[in-house]
């Protein structure tokens, strides 16, 4: 049962109608407005915004990046997945800022709270990193997902990771071109269940193939089922099977995720992601007004609790068929010729992998109608972010008298733009030597600078442009700087000089390094601020909580009611249980 069958074929051709059906039914609605093309009117619902934030992250770090973790190293990464609580922080802190201030895009917050200045860094910055990251990374996982399930197909010459993310890129580019967020938002809603749906079931079947839940403990180990890894360095030995990577032994399983890293990188990381980057954000600028925004980051937060069971655990369960040795095909595909070691280059295809060779026909249908799903939605959120932060951060100031009708046609092109980018980067993914494990460690660098700009921004009203300007600058050439170094030994498998500066900065533990420039960003920011003037308070009115009015507060407090309470510690209780569980 490895090859897709009729009624799987008519089952993602569905899917393709229900998309562009409903895109095509979006964009007749749509107005030749700014407002419409980047906000869909704002006039999004709580349900829309919710699905949608869920859609946009769940995405190619998923499918790729999550499930492979979860085949070598166990429940690490669901740290990032638990950070629904960041969702939290979203609806309660930020969304009543962001909904005052009727901003567009992330940046012209900042342009609001401090200076254009900050403005245009910080527009700068997600701009290149959206190229560099978000948008390589999903052509990179639409790549391996074909070239797993349809690896002998070939068109004009090329294989099937070409086929694959160049299908990927233009199919998604029409709708996000013609439809604008709105569009996206309710392809993303869709998609959302799709999606759901389909990795359930990877994770149902994938479990009946292996014997069961308790059958999965057994194999993985306690280890692997613990979120809090001790430091053990590469080379010594540990307690499983370990991961080779480049041609070398590494217990990647203790070593890549230090406990005391995690528990204070992954927050920095996961509030920057979830509260201030223009991607995920944008869904709640499309609200109506403050409660369907707050409501909207509520639901989003009881979505992002699913992928440690959709997405992680099937990984694991790819680890035991393999090492078990229940499923040969697998043992082969991700494991070395002897059948001792994880390889883990090989393990990045383990959800598609299990969905060609443990799902029965029909149901593989479904759950590649999911992975696309998941490819498409999070491509669709970085080509209209993108759009947005050119069109309304860059074009728009340099014209400030263009008609809407031109904003909104420039808004097209620019997306067109970052599908061509797409397309271009096709041959550089797939000539990339570890480019995955690169990419994934980028927003750790660029992270905590814009962390620390909203945060304390909105939270110290004392801080002033300089500051944060000081800040996003000294913030952003550290992470160039580990970058440049990283970059060569990623890519291209160049070698420091063990005990060299370089070899020091490039070993240093990728949270330990993201701590640090966090920790000077605060210091800088604090430190230039008070050695500078103050900030005029009546023109940051209602940007700080310090300069908040009573009308302010008393339509905030408004806005929410009891069951929005109550939702919010159910998701805390679920996380904390998720914690205890998964605590060896």
């Amino acid at each position: 049962m490895e090859e897709l069958g009729l009624i799987d074929w008519l089952t993602v051709a569905a899917y393709f109608l229900l998309v562009f059906g409903l895109s095509w039914w979006v964009i007749r609605k749509n107005r030749d407005t700014p407002a419409d093309y980047f906000l869909a009117g704002r006039n999004l619902g709580w349900f829309i915004i919710g699905a949608s934030i869920f859609a946009s992250n769940i995405g190619s770090e998923h499918l790729v990046g999550l499930a492979g973790s979860g085949a070598t190293d166990g429940v690490a990464m669901a740290h990032y997945e638990l950070h629904a609580w960041c969702l939290l922080v979203l609806a309660w802190v930020f969304v009543p800022f962001y909904m005052r201030s009727q901003v567009f895009t992330m940046p012209q917050f900042l342009e609001k709270r401090f200076s254009p200045m900050a403005r245009w860094v910080l527009s700068v910055i997600s701009l290149v990193a959206y190229i560099l990251t978000k948008i390589a990374v999903a052509i990179f996982a639409g790549g391996i997902v074909f070239s797993v399930l349809l690896p002998e197909i070939r068109f004009l010459g090329m294989d099937s990771f070409w086929i694959g993310s160049i299908l990927i890129i233009l199919l998604t580019g029409a709708y996000t071109v013609l439809g604008g967020l709105r569009a996206v938002a309710y392809t993303d809603t869709l998609q959302t269940f799709t999606l759901v749906i389909g990795s359930a079931l990877v994770t149902f079947f994938g479990l009946r193939a292996l014997g069961g839940w308790e059958e999965l403990r057994t194999i993985c180990g306690s280890e692997m089922f613990n979120l809090w890894k001790p430091l053990v360095p590469a080379g010594v030995e540990g307690t499983w099977a370990p991961v080779r990577e480049s041609g070398r032994m590494a217990w990647y399983f203790n070593g890549n995720y230090p406990w005391l890293g995690m528990l204070f990188c992954a927050p920095i990381i996961g509030l920057w992601y979830w509260c201030t980057d223009q991607y995920i954000v944008q869904r709640t600028l499309g609200a109506p007004n403050e409660t369907e925004a707050r409501r909207g980051s509520l639901w989003a937060s009881f979505l992002k609790l699913l992928p440690v069971f959709i997405f992680i655990i099937p990984g694991m369960i790819c680890f035991a068929l393999a090492t078990s040795g229940k499923v040969e095909a697998l043992q082969t595909a991700i494991m070395d010729e002897g059948g001792h070691v994880v390889v883990r280059e090989n393990a990045q295809a383990a959800f598609p992998l299990i969905v060609k060779h443990v799902l029965p026909v029909g149901v593989r249908g479904i759950v590649v109608a999911g992975l696309l799903a998941a490819l498409m939605s999070s491509l669709s959120s970085v080509f209209n972010a993108s759009a947005s932060l050119f069109t309304m951060d860059f074009y728009s100031r340099l014209h400030p008298n263009v008609s809407e009708h031109k904003l909104v046609w420039i808004g097209r092109m620019a997306t067109i733009a970052m599908v061509a980018i797409g397309l271009a980067w096709i041959p550089v993914i797939k000539g990339g030597k570890g480019l995955y494990d690169y990419l994934q460690g980028v927003q750790a660098y660029l992270a905590p600078p814009i962390f620390v700009v909203f945060f304390l921004g909105v939270f110290v009203k004392r801080l002033n442009a300089k500051g944060c300007l000081s800040a996003l600058v000294v913030g952003f050439l550290l992470g160039l700087f580990r970058l440049g170094v990283d970059t060569p030994v990623k890519l291209w498998g160049t070698e420091y000089a063990e005990g060299s500066f370089f070899w020091i900065i490039h070993n240093i533990f990728f949270q330990y390094y993201s701590l640090g420039i966090f920790l000077v960003c605060i210091g800088v920011m604090v430190g230039v601020s008070y050695l500078t003037a103050p900030p005029s308070y009546e023109k940051i009115s209602g940007l700080t909580y310090a300069t908040l009015t009573e009308k302010d507060r008393r339509e905030s407090r408004s806005s929410w009611n009891w069951r929005d309470v109550a939702a919010t510690a159910v998701v805390l209780l679920i996380i904390l249980a998720a914690y205890l569980y998964f605590t060896g």
